[in-house]
């Protein structure tokens, strides 16, 4: 295990502050380790034991957190032209080095489950077309099915507009009148509202609620978890299939 960093700079790229700001909560005895023991810029201590004021310290570098993103909101981290997921995070978030970004995004209007991490090579092999992660929607459609649709995207050659490559095989799962489960393995453009256009249908509201083995699990809407290893882990297995039995 590598020798961890000093404090100064660990807590710099969490996003306490400037490394002035960061000098300050040293100064001013805020920082302590689990045993109530005053600690210094350049200690070098496991994550897991500092407190700031008592409290242990914001997920470290390379965690992954799960966020039940609210419509509304932009999966940007910088965009005036709208509310950002930022807002529902700890301000420091925002100010982490490496970044703490979003794995795939939500558009405005869809709400639901959204991974984000500072772990560069988890999050490229999360969107990476080799991984397959399976990505589990819920969308009310304008109008009940006509018949057909389950097997024109399951068929592998469904064709979005503007693009050469057909869609991958994907699973729509009827659970009401116009309600519908939707499994994809691609992370095209729009691609849930555009393939159910594609079948002659409109997307009304959207919501995902299930990537691999992870879902919202009570997450109230705006809250947001950090996933534990087994969790992250668990990104990667197949979906449960009894959450595409849901009436």
């Amino acid at each position: 295990m590598s020798r961890p960093e000093k404090l100064l700079k660990m807590m710099g790229g969490l996003g306490y502050g400037s490394r002035r700001e960061v000098e300050r909560l040293f100064i001013e005895e805020r920082v302590t380790d689990i045993d109530g023991e005053r600690l210094y810029g350049d200690d070098r201590v496991e994550h897991s034991r500092v407190l700031l004021d008592g409290k242990p310290l914001d997920p470290a570098e390379g965690s992954v957190i799960v966020l039940h993103k609210p419509e509304g909101f932009i999966c940007s981290t910088d965009d005036p032209g709208g509310r950002l997921i930022y807002e529902l995070l700890p301000h420091r978030f925002r100010h982490r080095s490496p970044v703490l970004a979003s794995i795939g995004r939500l558009d405005k209007d869809t709400s639901g489950l959204l991974l984000l991490t500072d772990d560069g090579q988890f999050l490229h092999k999360v969107i990476s077309p080799k991984s397959s992660v399976e990505k589990l929607y819920e969308a009310d459609l304008a109008r009940p099915l006509e018949g057909g649709e389950i097997e024109t995207l399951a068929s592998g050659t469904l064709m979005l507009k503007n693009e050469t490559k057909p869609c991958v095989p994907a699973k729509l799962v009827p659970i009401g009148e116009k309600k519908v489960r939707l499994v994809l393995t691609e992370g095209r453009y729009h691609q849930a509202r555009r393939m159910l256009a594609a079948v002659g249908n409109h997307v009304e509201k959207l919501r995902r609620v299930g990537i691999g083995g992870i879902t919202l699990d009570g997450l109230e809407e705006g809250a947001w978890r950090l996933l534990t290893p087994e969790e992250k882990k668990a990104v990667f297995t197949p979906l449960d299939e009894r959450l595409l039995n849901v009436g």
